[in-house]
Protein backbone atom coordinates (compact mmCIF):
# COMPACT_ATOMS: atom_id res chain seq x y z
CA UNK A 1 0.00 0.00 0.00
CA UNK A 2 1.22 3.54 -0.50
CA UNK A 3 0.21 6.77 1.04
CA UNK A 4 1.00 10.33 0.28
CA UNK A 5 0.64 12.79 2.78
CA UNK A 6 0.51 16.74 2.73
CA UNK A 7 -0.23 19.38 4.35
CA UNK A 8 -0.45 23.10 4.99
CA UNK A 9 1.58 23.85 7.53
CA UNK A 10 4.48 23.17 6.44
CA UNK A 11 6.93 19.96 5.27
CA UNK A 12 8.44 20.33 8.69
CA UNK A 13 5.31 20.31 10.80
CA UNK A 14 5.07 18.13 13.89
CA UNK A 15 1.61 17.18 12.60
CA UNK A 16 2.61 15.41 9.59
CA UNK A 17 5.57 14.06 10.57
CA UNK A 18 3.31 12.25 13.39
CA UNK A 19 1.11 11.48 10.41
CA UNK A 20 3.73 9.73 8.87
CA UNK A 21 5.39 8.12 11.94
CA UNK A 22 2.58 6.09 12.60
CA UNK A 23 1.68 4.93 9.10
CA UNK A 24 5.47 3.68 7.78
CA UNK A 25 4.50 0.20 9.36
CA UNK A 26 1.27 0.19 7.17
CA UNK A 27 2.29 1.35 3.63
CA UNK A 28 4.87 3.10 1.64
CA UNK A 29 4.90 7.11 2.78
CA UNK A 30 5.58 9.89 0.89
CA UNK A 31 5.00 13.29 1.96
CA UNK A 32 5.22 16.44 -0.81
CA UNK A 33 4.42 19.58 1.04
CA UNK A 34 4.99 22.71 1.22
CA UNK A 35 8.21 24.67 2.00
CA UNK A 36 6.72 26.63 4.57
CA UNK A 37 3.56 27.60 6.15
CA UNK A 38 0.47 28.01 3.39
CA UNK A 39 -2.26 28.14 5.84
CA UNK A 40 -5.15 29.02 4.47
CA UNK A 41 -4.22 28.67 0.92
CA UNK A 42 -7.03 27.01 -0.02
CA UNK A 43 -7.57 25.67 -3.78
CA UNK A 44 -4.82 28.18 -4.97
CA UNK A 45 -2.40 27.17 -7.75
CA UNK A 46 0.81 28.56 -8.35
CA UNK A 47 0.67 30.16 -11.81
CA UNK A 48 3.50 32.80 -12.12
CA UNK A 49 6.65 30.50 -11.48
CA UNK A 50 7.49 27.02 -11.87
CA UNK A 51 7.40 25.06 -8.59
CA UNK A 52 10.83 24.45 -7.53
CA UNK A 53 10.99 20.77 -5.68
CA UNK A 54 13.62 19.03 -3.30
CA UNK A 55 13.84 16.15 -2.17
CA UNK A 56 14.91 16.94 1.88
CA UNK A 57 15.02 13.69 2.93
CA UNK A 58 14.01 9.81 1.27
CA UNK A 59 10.40 9.85 0.17
CA UNK A 60 10.00 13.55 1.71
CA UNK A 61 9.45 16.27 -0.77
CA UNK A 62 9.74 20.08 -0.19
CA UNK A 63 7.54 22.01 -2.97
CA UNK A 64 7.68 25.90 -3.52
CA UNK A 65 4.29 26.05 -3.56
CA UNK A 66 0.54 26.02 -2.00
CA UNK A 67 -0.93 22.53 -0.52
CA UNK A 68 -3.13 22.02 -3.62
CA UNK A 69 0.27 22.49 -6.29
CA UNK A 70 1.67 19.66 -3.77
CA UNK A 71 -0.65 16.99 -4.44
CA UNK A 72 -1.18 18.14 -8.26
CA UNK A 73 2.52 17.29 -8.63
CA UNK A 74 2.87 14.32 -6.70
CA UNK A 75 -0.08 12.62 -8.55
CA UNK A 76 0.60 14.08 -12.33
CA UNK A 77 4.34 13.72 -12.07
CA UNK A 78 6.18 12.50 -8.89
CA UNK A 79 3.95 8.98 -8.75
CA UNK A 80 2.27 9.28 -11.54
CA UNK A 81 3.23 5.73 -12.86
CA UNK A 82 2.86 4.08 -9.29
CA UNK A 83 -0.24 6.10 -7.76
CA UNK A 84 -0.89 6.34 -4.26
CA UNK A 85 -3.99 4.54 -2.39
CA UNK A 86 -4.47 6.97 -0.53
CA UNK A 87 -4.09 11.18 -0.09
CA UNK A 88 -4.53 12.05 3.75
CA UNK A 89 -3.73 15.32 4.70
CA UNK A 90 -3.05 16.82 7.67
CA UNK A 91 -2.58 16.63 10.49
CA UNK A 92 -3.00 20.49 10.59
CA UNK A 93 -2.60 22.63 13.50
CA UNK A 94 -6.07 22.84 14.34
CA UNK A 95 -9.59 22.63 13.63
CA UNK A 96 -11.06 22.80 10.07
CA UNK A 97 -14.78 23.12 10.90
CA UNK A 98 -17.64 24.47 9.55
CA UNK A 99 -16.73 27.71 6.96
CA UNK A 100 -13.06 26.69 7.59
CA UNK A 101 -13.58 23.95 5.12
CA UNK A 102 -13.18 26.67 2.10
CA UNK A 103 -10.49 28.44 3.66
CA UNK A 104 -8.67 25.31 4.86
CA UNK A 105 -5.12 24.42 2.62
CA UNK A 106 -5.37 20.74 4.37
CA UNK A 107 -8.72 20.36 3.07
CA UNK A 108 -8.09 21.69 -0.26
CA UNK A 109 -4.76 19.70 -1.06
CA UNK A 110 -7.58 16.45 -0.13
CA UNK A 111 -10.08 18.03 -2.81
CA UNK A 112 -6.97 17.63 -5.01
CA UNK A 113 -6.49 14.44 -4.50
CA UNK A 114 -10.22 13.77 -4.63
CA UNK A 115 -10.33 15.94 -7.79
CA UNK A 116 -7.63 12.79 -9.41
CA UNK A 117 -9.25 9.97 -8.77
CA UNK A 118 -7.50 9.26 -5.24
CA UNK A 119 -9.75 8.40 -2.29
CA UNK A 120 -8.73 11.09 -0.19
CA UNK A 121 -9.23 12.29 4.10
CA UNK A 122 -8.15 15.11 5.80
CA UNK A 123 -7.32 15.65 9.16
CA UNK A 124 -6.85 18.44 12.28
CA UNK A 125 -6.97 18.15 15.48
CA UNK A 126 -8.32 20.68 17.59
CA UNK A 127 -5.56 22.19 19.60
CA UNK A 128 -1.81 21.60 18.85
CA UNK A 129 -0.46 19.54 21.29
CA UNK A 130 -2.13 15.79 21.07
CA UNK A 131 -0.77 14.94 17.92
CA UNK A 132 -0.67 11.43 18.34
CA UNK A 133 -4.17 10.61 19.24
CA UNK A 134 -4.87 12.47 15.71
CA UNK A 135 -2.45 10.09 14.74
CA UNK A 136 -4.22 7.04 16.12
CA UNK A 137 -7.66 8.07 14.53
CA UNK A 138 -5.96 8.07 11.42
CA UNK A 139 -4.69 4.83 11.55
CA UNK A 140 -8.04 3.48 12.40
CA UNK A 141 -9.01 5.31 9.29
CA UNK A 142 -6.46 3.82 7.48
CA UNK A 143 -6.50 0.20 8.87
CA UNK A 144 -10.40 0.16 8.55
CA UNK A 145 -10.13 1.02 4.69
CA UNK A 146 -7.97 -1.63 3.98
CA UNK A 147 -10.49 -4.48 5.80
CA UNK A 148 -13.17 -2.56 3.79
CA UNK A 149 -12.79 0.40 1.65
CA UNK A 150 -14.44 3.89 2.67
CA UNK A 151 -17.93 3.44 1.26
CA UNK A 152 -18.17 6.69 -0.22
CA UNK A 153 -16.40 8.29 -3.17
CA UNK A 154 -16.54 11.23 -1.20
CA UNK A 155 -13.44 13.26 0.09
CA UNK A 156 -13.66 12.99 4.33
CA UNK A 157 -13.04 15.86 6.38
CA UNK A 158 -11.67 14.33 9.84
CA UNK A 159 -11.62 16.71 13.28
CA UNK A 160 -10.12 14.97 16.29
CA UNK A 161 -10.17 17.01 19.87
CA UNK A 162 -7.17 17.68 21.56
CA UNK A 163 -7.04 15.16 24.04
CA UNK A 164 -5.57 11.76 25.34
CA UNK A 165 -6.67 8.97 23.34
CA UNK A 166 -8.24 7.68 26.10
CA UNK A 167 -10.55 10.68 26.81
CA UNK A 168 -12.45 10.61 23.95
CA UNK A 169 -15.98 9.90 23.80
CA UNK A 170 -16.18 7.93 20.55
CA UNK A 171 -16.95 9.26 16.57
CA UNK A 172 -19.62 10.49 14.80
CA UNK A 173 -20.27 11.10 11.39
CA UNK A 174 -21.59 14.62 11.11
CA UNK A 175 -22.40 17.73 8.58
CA UNK A 176 -21.07 20.48 8.70
CA UNK A 177 -22.04 23.75 10.54
CA UNK A 178 -21.66 27.33 10.42
CA UNK A 179 -20.08 30.34 11.74
CA UNK A 180 -20.63 33.96 11.73
CA UNK A 181 -19.11 36.27 9.81
CA UNK A 182 -15.39 36.94 10.47
CA UNK A 183 -14.86 40.35 13.47
CA UNK A 184 -13.51 43.43 11.96
CA UNK A 185 -10.09 43.83 10.65
CA UNK A 186 -7.37 45.32 12.89
CA UNK A 187 -6.16 48.27 12.22
CA UNK A 188 -2.53 49.28 12.83
CA UNK A 189 0.56 51.67 11.88
CA UNK A 190 3.85 50.17 10.60
CA UNK A 191 6.85 52.10 11.85
CA UNK A 192 6.90 54.07 8.96
CA UNK A 193 3.22 55.21 9.70
CA UNK A 194 1.89 54.05 6.89
CA UNK A 195 -1.63 51.59 7.78
CA UNK A 196 -1.61 48.44 7.70
CA UNK A 197 -4.46 45.65 8.41
CA UNK A 198 -4.83 42.23 9.94
CA UNK A 199 -7.58 39.77 9.53
CA UNK A 200 -9.77 39.39 12.13
CA UNK A 201 -10.20 36.37 14.16
CA UNK A 202 -12.70 33.88 13.18
CA UNK A 203 -16.54 34.58 13.86
CA UNK A 204 -18.16 32.74 16.85
CA UNK A 205 -20.16 29.23 15.92
CA UNK A 206 -23.91 30.36 14.26
CA UNK A 207 -24.91 26.87 13.58
CA UNK A 208 -23.57 24.38 15.82
CA UNK A 209 -26.23 22.36 16.90
CA UNK A 210 -26.07 18.45 17.25
CA UNK A 211 -25.30 16.81 13.97
CA UNK A 212 -22.74 19.47 13.03
CA UNK A 213 -18.84 19.12 13.52
CA UNK A 214 -18.74 21.84 16.22
CA UNK A 215 -21.50 20.07 18.24
CA UNK A 216 -19.13 16.84 18.22
CA UNK A 217 -15.88 18.39 18.77
CA UNK A 218 -17.58 20.73 21.70
CA UNK A 219 -18.97 16.88 23.25
CA UNK A 220 -15.15 14.73 22.59
CA UNK A 221 -16.50 13.20 19.75
CA UNK A 222 -14.15 12.75 16.71
CA UNK A 223 -15.79 14.52 13.49
CA UNK A 224 -16.14 12.60 10.49
CA UNK A 225 -17.82 14.85 7.87
CA UNK A 226 -18.11 13.48 3.86
CA UNK A 227 -17.59 16.70 1.41
CA UNK A 228 -18.53 17.06 -2.03
CA UNK A 229 -17.34 19.20 -4.33
CA UNK A 230 -20.46 20.36 -6.67
CA UNK A 231 -21.67 23.72 -4.79
CA UNK A 232 -24.76 23.87 -6.46
CA UNK A 233 -27.58 25.37 -4.96
CA UNK A 234 -29.94 22.52 -6.56
CA UNK A 235 -32.71 23.57 -4.29
CA UNK A 236 -32.64 27.20 -6.03
CA UNK A 237 -32.41 26.27 -9.30
CA UNK A 238 -36.28 26.17 -9.83
CA UNK A 239 -36.89 29.37 -8.37
CA UNK A 240 -34.04 31.30 -10.39
CA UNK A 241 -35.24 30.24 -13.68
CA UNK A 242 -38.64 31.21 -12.89
CA UNK A 243 -37.27 34.30 -11.65
CA UNK A 244 -35.35 35.41 -14.87
CA UNK A 245 -38.06 34.18 -17.02
CA UNK A 246 -40.15 37.01 -15.43
CA UNK A 247 -37.60 39.77 -16.99
CA UNK A 248 -37.20 38.07 -20.27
Amino acid sequence: MKILLSNDDGVHAQGIHALADELRDLADVIIVAPDRNRSGASNSLTLEQPLRVQEIAANTYSVQGTPTDCVHFALNELLKDDMPDLVLTGINHGANLGDDVLYSGTVAAAMEGHFLGVQSVAFSLVGKQHFKTAALIARQIVEQHLARPIPTNRLLNVNVPDVAVGDLKGTQVTRLGARHHSEDMIKQKDPRGHDIYWLGPPGKEQDAGQGTDFYAIEHGFVSVTPLQVDLTAHESLGAMSQWLGEHQ
